[in-house]
């Protein structure tokens, strides 16, 4: 079940609050429990680094990183309690979103041996040796952003202006998901109960959909649907147009009873939007157009549940 008990943020590290809140989660994590020097573990980079900070829904930080001007993330941390809940991924997903707004190429990081399989799930690559930093054995690894993903050197794009939408009916619902098709670049993330017919069925919506897949360059929608019999018996529209975009969509059911069992539902764009419900079979939730931390979190575990899923029979079928 995709955890919403935490929240994703740039910090602010001239914030007094915020500096506090990072160095807090770094000095449990790595002064206390790994005993590092605590002039080892500060450094003249906090100052002008990006620094993301999570934080559970009380306010309190749980978690903390960093991308500084070198392109090298770091001081990657998150409290013994909250390991486990994917804050980690949010956090380093939100990083390497940094690097590209920054039109990084790469980025780098020192990873402690026990965690290179983490960063390897994110593209990371071990490098060199073996090595020793602060009494804890490390890796170089590296992490190469594809050039289609970086946008022109011109600074960091302008964020946008921020609308955030509390969703009470179905056509509220329809117009507002058409704002975030509309707003695709290439890619989006759908994780449904059956389609959602009177949403992905609807005429505006199909053709938003169609125009994506044949206008958008390397146009990809990932959909999970837990009860894919349903759209299939009712001759689900989307259905037909994923057989004619094959090279576009792509559907999977969840195999493990968490994935199954998951009550929300939500979309996600490629430009930090987002539709989410808490009941899946309502229309009520939440839309904001541009959402960074929380589209990140949502993100990786959409990923994490869509790794776990096969293709349906039900659609397999349908599409032979």
């Amino acid at each position: 079940m995709i955890p919403t008990d935490f929240s994703i943020e740039i910090a602010d590290w001239n914030n007094d609050i915020d500096r506090g809140a990072c160095l807090a989660v770094r000095e449990q994590v790595f002064v206390i429990e790994q005993a590092v020097p605590r002039e080892d573990e500060r450094d003249e980079f906090d100052a002008i680094s990006r620094h993301v900070l999570a934080r559970d829904l009380a306010g309190n930080p749980i978690g903390t990183g960093r991308l500084t001007p070198k392109t090298v993330i770091g001081r990657m941390a998150v409290l013994s309690d909250w390991r486990g809940k994917q804050i980690g991924a949010a956090i380093l997903n939100t990083l390497i979103e940094q690097a590209r707004a920054l039109a990084y190429p790469a980025v780098e990081l020192h990873a402690q041996t026990h965690a290179v399989r983490f960063y390897e799930k994110f593209g990371f690559t071990v490098y060199g040796d073996e090595f020793v930093e602060c009494g804890i054995k490390h890796f170089h690894m590296r992490h190469e952003l594809a050039p289609n993903d970086l946008p022109e050197r011109r600074g960091p794009p302008p964020k946008p202006e921020v609308r955030s939408i509390v969703i009470e009916s179905r056509e509220q619902a329809l117009t507002e998901v058409l704002r975030l098709v509309g707003d695709a670049k290439r890619e989006l993330c759908i994780y449904t109960r059956d389609l959602d017919p009177a949403l992905l069925d609807a005429e505006p919506m199909l053709e938003a959909l169609k125009r994506l897949g044949i206008t958008g360059r390397g146009a990809s929608v990932r959909i999970i649907v837990q009860e894919p019999w349903k759209p299939a018996r009712n001759g689900h529209r989307l259905i037909a147009l994923a057989q004619r975009l094959t090279s576009v969509f792509a559907f999977r059911t969840p195999v493990q009873e968490n994935d199954l069992q998951y009550p929300s539902a939500f979309l996600l764009n490629d430009t930090r939007g987002y539709y989410f419900r808490v009941l899946g079979n309502r229309y009520e939730g939440e839309v904001v157009n541009y959402a960074p931390g929380k589209h990140a979190q949502l993100l990786e575990l959409f990923n994490q549940a869509w790794e776990r899923s096969e293709v349906s029979d039900e659609l397999r079928q349908l599409a032979l």
